[in-house]
């Protein structure tokens, strides 16, 4: 119910907070320390909560209504957020978190959790937004980190930086943020910084999905690290961690050497 009201409930955060946050994560100066849950301040319809109090209603505005995106369905394999058409221009991308804000941000990590399962998490996050009317600042540090990840392998150091500045803030990640981080690494071969990250987000209770996971070994064995790709897997089955056959087979390209190398890693001969 919640995820079918997320758009209608939501409006843009000021520009001004959204700007903030942008300068604060490319600033060098150290963070202050901020409250794990919310910065940005965020309006809402509450339409449907006054119903029980009619007042006099306004005047009919003879403005032109703006044209509003499509309500949220969460069964379609449409994605959330138009992305970029070209994802290396961090600069547009920056422009438009602050001139649209992060209502976008919040409903695709929404999203992303809710296809995990994560229901109770989806939900809390959307409590937060709309019983204190502010935007989380996960959503606004994801939505940066996963900008610098979509750039390109060049600023992967962005991205993991990006993190960093967000722990040091007090702001928790959750498992979409972490999610986000270990496939951007993965993609820009950085295979030892994405295992150390699958190995934090189970220690965090977080169980990464398939297409995570398989990020970080279709990558080893792209790259011929297979012995290192072992060495990650045990320590992972010795955090409980234990890959789905099925799904693995579902999700791989089933094709030639790289299938059956990650297989083979994952599962044996």
């Amino acid at each position: 119910m919640a995820a079918a009201v997320a758009r209608r409930l939501l409006r843009p955060s000021s520009s001004a907070s959204v700007s903030n946050t942008i300068r604060l994560l490319s600033s060098t100066a150290a963070p202050p320390h901020r409250s794990p849950n919310t910065n940005s301040p965020v309006a809402f319809d509450w339409s449907d909560d006054d119903a029980d109090n009619p007042t006099t209603p306004p005047p009919p505005s003879t403005a032109k209504t703006p044209d509003l995106p499509p309500p949220y369905d969460p069964f379609s394999k449409k994605p959330v957020l138009t992305e970029p058409s070209d994802p290396t221009n961090l600069q547009e991308i920056f422009h438009r978190m602050r001139t649209e804000g992060l209502t976008d941000y919040a409903i695709k990590m929404f999203d992303g959790l809710s296809k995990d399962g994560l229901t109770h998490e989806a939900l809390e996050l959307f409590a937060v937004i709309k019983d204190k009317g502010v935007m989380p600042d996960v959503v606004a540090h994801t939505a940066v980190l996963e900008a610098y990840v979509n750039a390109g392998p060049a600023h992967w150091r962005d991205a993991v930086r990006t993190y960093d500045r967000m722990l040091a803030s007090g702001v928790k990640p959750n498992a979409y943020t972490l999610s986000v981080l270990v496939k951007g690494l993965a993609a820009s071969d950085r295979c030892s910084e994405a295992g150390r990250y699958l190995l934090e987000m189970l220690d965090r209770g977080m169980r990464p999905n398939v297409v995570t996971y398989l990020a970080v070994f279709e990558a080893y064995v792209r790259l011929e690290k297979v012995e290192l790709g072992e060495v990650l897997l045990e320590t992972m089955k010795g955090k409980g961690f234990m890959p789905d056959k099925e799904a693995v087979r579902s999700s791989t390209v089933k094709r030639g050497h790289a299938f059956r190398g990650v297989m083979n890693l994952l599962f044996g001969k």
